[in-house]
């Protein structure tokens, strides 16, 4: 099956084991979603559990807030990070501090997922990775699945969650095959994950960016350098032993990440690194992050604005050859 195939699986799981669940967004129900993850949930489930929604971000959003209040458990689909900025005060602003101002008393468990990244040729309003803004807020969870257990176990274990869970779903990643397995299920969120050992380097990174990344390390291989490659998974809250662990066993890195590098979370892990890991580093962290420019529309300006195998290469040999 396919990413969005397993995504798919998942959204129909939960549906079918908890009337609570529904699906709501726009274009989530007769057109089958804006990348085809809903097809066919409309015919099953009908409109009442998938529900077309205007095209207000803000509106359908601070809806599905409310139904979350109110004893739903509502998977809101946002078709692109870019648009999840329409919503942001009911993300950043209410769904994130209801807990807190209420004292305790009132829970959001409201799951948003988001296409995010670039590679796609949609411009600038289409294309940016805004996930290191929402690791930025207390009060909710940022996952970035880059596999298809991920991807599909993921979203089960954000739906039992009692606080808001924000998904963030690389749209490169929507066609990629592979296998789920029969019985596959919830999954815990709580750790990052060595997708490839090595001694020379730990590569930490996310989402679209593992599979260059480990395509990179492939490569380098062949010419003797052994990355371990380190799959972040969740952005909020960092999994820092996994992190601090892998850099023990390297003692060099590299963080890539398709966001921007002012502010990103290539600097918050970079931080965290530099506190926690500091004696065990030869070297100091490096970072390969996406230009910092609007995101162009040409392809070749596009894909040089967005770290690839060969920057990905290229930046792990040089740490290593700078620092011995």
């Amino acid at each position: 099956m396919t990413y969005r195939d397993a995504i798919r699986e998942a959204i129909r799981k939960a549906l079918q084991a908890d009337d609570r669940v529904f699906l709501m967004g726009e274009d989530v129900g007769r057109y089958g979603g804006c990348y085809a993850v809903s097809k066919g949930l409309l015919a099953e489930f009908g409109p009442e559990r998938i529900r077309d929604t205007p095209l207000s971000e803000s509106a359908f959003v601070g809806a599905g807030i409310g139904a979350s209040l109110g004893g739903m458990r509502p998977i809101v689909e946002i078709m692109t990070c870019n648009f999840s900025l329409l919503a942001l005060d009911q993300i950043v602003n209410n769904a994130a501090t209801f807990l807190h101002m209420s004292g305790g008393q009132f829970n959001v468990p409201v799951v948003i997922r988001m296409a995010t990244g670039g590679g796609r040729q949609l411009a600038a309003q289409h294309s940016h990775s805004l996930e290191g803004w929402y690791a930025h807020i207390p009060g909710i969870k940022v996952l970035a699945p880059a596999t298809l257990e991920d991807a599909h176990g993921m979203l089960l274990t954000a739906l039992r969650d009692p606080d808001p869970v924000l998904i963030f779903e690389n749209a490169l990643l929507y066609n990629m095959e592979g296998e789920l397995a029969a019985d596959a299920g919830p999954i815990e969120i709580d750790h990052a994950r060595v997708r490839r050992p090595g001694r020379d380097i730990s590569v930490i990174t996310y989402g679209n960016s593992l599979w260059k990344a480990l395509e990179a390390a492939k490569v380098l291989g062949e010419k003797g350098i052994e990355a371990e490659v380190v799959d972040l998974r969740t952005l909020r809250p960092l999994d820092d032993r996994t992190l601090v662990e892998s850099v023990s066993r390297t003692h060099r890195a590299l963080i890539v990440d398709e966001g921007w590098r002012s502010g990103g979370i290539s600097a918050e892990v970079s931080a965290r690194l530099m506190e926690q890991a500091l004696y065990d580093l030869d070297a100091p962290v490096e970072r390969l992050c996406g230009a910092e420019v609007p995101m162009p529309y040409a392809a070749h300006m596009e894909a040089a604005a967005i770290p690839q195998v060969a920057t990905i290469s290229a930046a792990v040999e040089r740490v290593v050859a700078s620092h011995g």
